[in-house]
């Protein structure tokens, strides 16, 4: 070498000098870091997809912090229903203490009143002040708001859960495909002797039963049926079972023994115990559509079978196309994963093929975001009615729906107006829609959202293992990395050194 503008072995040993140090200080970033990735040179495709899935463990974190705030929020309301619950149960027990009117003087009657009046109150006062860090709970703000539904269809509404799926609201079609229909027996009226038309043919004693009941009754000879009617409806109450004329303007036309009740719980048995070789009593598909100038003897015999006993029907519906599980007058969808709901039909529209009605769910109810994305499948609807006494307990009684308030003093159910039966089964359904709003929450609290936790803690548990094998330095591999990249950086500095030292090697030519 005896050119000294260019010192090319002196160049080379400075390029892996600053490679050997640039090494050197990535090793010891990481290895002060503990993170493979600092920055985007390290490894850009590794940084964005680490920072993607950390963004992702961040929103799953989130959460679980969510469902673990919700199951605060459940237990604290299930904790104001257990209390509810128990106001009720007393309340029963002081409605069938004053039924029994034998034995419990007017003042006791009164005293059971002002207990009466003081435990509805202090159930509309949980409905109010029950409340979540100033989420109030129980007084209808977590229910979901409905509108444009006719009364004349539907006495009672409770919408348990709504996906509203980006929606502003929801229209919910409801169509009946089978009636509700009470049970009921024929006894016809006309004979091949006209003059017994309208009447018992011989003496008959018979047994009469239905869902509440059973009683005994003797009818003579030559007794109209109309007479039977006003006999057996004088039992109404004790057995659930009515009678009327099929033609109120013709007795020949026959006799029908009903359930008060609709629905395939009631049930109505007529059976003979004695006499009346005459009698027999037939069921038929529909006694309501019978017309009323029916006659036994153009009757066609497939429609009537003999029978004692017969049951009713419950009302089978679809609700936006799927089908609902039917009670009596009463419809619930459970299943849909984009409605939930129970209805209660009025008798017009429970008893009618084919009738329908619309209504719609504009909003409402308690959204809780239990995944790690913003969107309707990651998120759960539930509403929570009301408890206040005047919107518990729903119950239709004859044409009107009856509430808890109504067993007030001065409602009509208190027990002044001795309708014990209808405070009774007022408090029964208010007892039983507490108990499904107590049910339902359990549910959601254990199998959605302590399920949820479990998962999501998994998720996040094997999202962050992939993190780390993505960020994470191993220090084993850096430290032995750094080793080498201290050795080099030596190795480069001493040979720069003999470089530099090569080109004074030219001045021994000058002499």
């Amino acid at each position: 070498m005896t050119r000294i503008n260019s010192n090319i072995p002196s160049m080379t040993a400075q390029a892996n000098l600053s490679r050997a140090n640039e090494d050197l200080t990535v090793r010891l970033q990481r290895l002060s870091t503990g993170l493979a990735i600092n920055r985007g040179a390290d490894n850009p495709a590794g940084l964005i997809v680490s920072e993607r899935i950390r963004s992702e463990i961040s929103g799953l974190n989130q959460a679980v912090d969510n469902s673990q705030r919700a199951s605060s929020v459940i237990a604290t309301t299930e904790g104001s229903l257990a209390e509810v619950s128990d106001l009720l149960s007393s309340l029963k027990a002081l409605v069938v203490e004053a039924a029994n009117t034998g034995a419990l003087s007017d003042e006791e009657r009164k005293a059971n009143q002002l207990q009466i009046d003081s435990a509805i109150e202090s159930i509309t006062r949980i409905s109010n002040s029950a409340s979540f860090s100033g989420l109030k709970l129980l007084n209808g703000s977590l229910d979901y708001v409905l509108s444009g539904m006719a009364s004349s269809a539907v006495a009672k509404a409770n919408v348990f859960g709504v996906n509203f799926a980006g929606q502003t609201e929801v229209q919910v079609d409801v169509t009946v495909l089978a009636s509700a229909q009470s049970a009921g027996l024929f006894l016809r009226g006309d004979y091949s002797n006209p003059a017994l038309n309208g009447t018992l043919q011989s003496s008959v004693t018979l047994e009469i039963a239905g869902t509440n009941g059973v009683q005994v009754i003797q009818f003579f000879s030559g007794a109209t049926l109309q007479s039977v009617c006003t006999a057996v409806n004088q039992f109404t109450q004790a057995v659930g079972v009515t009678a009327r004329l099929l033609n109120p303007a013709n007795a020949a036309s026959g006799l029908v023994f009903e359930s008060v009740n609709l629905g395939s719980k009631s049930f109505c048995s007529v059976q003979k115990l004695s006499g009346g070789s005459f009698f027999r009593t037939y069921e038929a598909d529909n006694l309501a559509s019978m017309p009323a100038g029916f006659s036994f003897a153009t009757f066609p015999g497939s429609d009537l079978s003999t029978s004692n006993r017969d049951e009713g029907r419950d009302v089978t519906a679809l609700v936006n196309g799927a089908l609902a599980i039917g009670d009596g007058t009463q419809v619930s969808l459970q299943n849909s994963t984009s409605l939930s709901l129970e209805l209660t039909f009025t008798r017009d529209l429970a008893t009618r093929n084919g009738g329908s009605t619309t209504f719609y769910v504009t909003g409402g109810g308690a959204t809780y975001q239990l995944g790690g994305q913003v969107n309707t499948s990651q998120q759960i609807n539930i509403g929570v009615q009301s408890v206040a006494a005047s919107r518990l307990g729903g119950t239709l009684i004859g044409t009107e729906v009856a509430f808890l308030s109504s067993i007030k003093s001065g409602g009509a159910n208190d027990l002044r107006s001795r309708n014990f039966e209808s405070a009774s089964r007022i408090l029964d359904t208010a007892l039983d829609e507490v108990s499904v709003i107590r049910g339902r929450l359990g549910a959601f609290e254990k199998n959605t959202l302590q399920t949820n936790v479990r998962s999501l803690q998994n998720a996040v548990e094997n999202l962050t293992a992939s993190v780390s094998r993505i960020r994470d330095a191993d220090f084993a591999k850096e430290t032995s990395a750094l080793t080498r990249a201290q050795i080099l950086s030596s190795a480069g500095t001493s040979t720069l050194a003999l470089a530099n030292q090569q080109s004074q090697q030219v001045l021994q030519l000058l002499g």
